[in-house]
């Protein structure tokens, strides 16, 4: 598929920390994106997404709007379950009456996090948090459909500008506490948004149709991943290990979720670039911060 001159209509364009680095690309790519929030149109409400895409008349569909709060889920079902399971398929039929390519985003947290290797597409879905079975009902629900134009991209720990992420909320932290505690028991696959929308191009160009996985290359633990971003933004803080049990949060999250993107590799002949030139990136040329070496 060419993207060049196309329509995309992005569901959480406006506001999403995804949404925001997928309209950014689509337009560097010579594409037009039209950027949606709820404010233009209700996901749960099949006429009114449908009068937006009679008006804009998109070549692709995007979703990228989710209901992310992964404890508050715990308490919030109804709501979850409602943006992360019942939307996406009805969105892809509004999608399949167009005959347009549609996009949905899914998450790591469809996986319970037993591994150690890697978890690939083929890998069962056995979530046990809200979200995470929330977010596997959606992909359910589409398969079930069987729209043919459908791609789902199920990506993890996502960062990137527009949008307070867990980076900058550590980067923030530093400014006032002399030392961070964060977990070392959970392991997965960070991702930078402006990687993902890139990715995301590369796959609808390639006709891509499915499940895919889409994150930066490499692995860490949250402390990992705090701890480079606090040395790449020249913090002097301690950030201190701690296990899971010493910081217990209402939804439990996997203790391994690395994402296998090797299917993403073959078919776009791409492999994302490593997390730590990702989150360099965004911290020293996106927040402006830098070590002092």
């Amino acid at each position: 598929m060419n993207i060049k001159g196309q329509t995309v209509a992005v569901l959480g364009g406006k506001t999403g920390l995804l949404g925001q680095s997928l309209c950014s690309a689509f337009a560097e790519a010579g594409a037009h994106p039209i950027a949606l929030s709820s404010k233009d149109c209700d996901i749960l409400d099949p006429q009114s997404v449908e009068e937006i895409l009679n008006k804009e008349d998109p070549d692709i569909l995007i979703n990228a709007a989710a209901y992310t709060q992964v404890d508050l889920a715990e308490d919030e079902q109804e709501k979850a379950f409602a943006l992360n399971a019942t939307a996406p398929p009805l969105l892809a039929t509004l999608a399949a009456r167009r005959s347009i390519p549609f996009v949905h985003y899914s998450t790591d947290f469809v996986f319970k996090g037993d591994k150690t290797s890697p978890y690939t597409e083929y890998d069962e879905t056995s979530a046990f948090s809200v979200y995470g079975i929330s977010k596997a009902d959606g992909e359910r629900g589409l398969l079930k459909l069987g729209y043919e134009r459908t791609l789902i991209i199920r990506i993890s720990w996502l960062f990137g500008p527009g949008r307070i992420n867990f980076v900058e909320k550590i980067l923030n932290l530093c400014d006032t506490h002399n030392t961070l505690t964060v977990v070392e028991d959970q392991f997965g696959s960070p991702s930078y948004t402006p990687d993902i929308a890139t990715g995301t191009i590369k796959l609808l160009k390639k006709d891509a149709t499915g499940i895919f996985h889409l994150a930066n290359s490499g692995q860490t633990s949250w402390h990992g991943l705090a701890s480079m971003a606090a040395t790449l933004a020249g913090k002097k803080n301690s950030v201190t290990p701690v296990s899971s049990s010493e910081y217990p949060t209402k939804a439990v999250r996997p203790r391994y979720s690395v994402l296998d993107i090797s299917k993403y590799t073959r078919t776009t002949g791409m492999t994302p670039r490593r997390w730590e030139d990702a989150l360099k990136e965004y911290v020293q040329n996106e927040l402006g911060m830098h070590s002092e070496e």
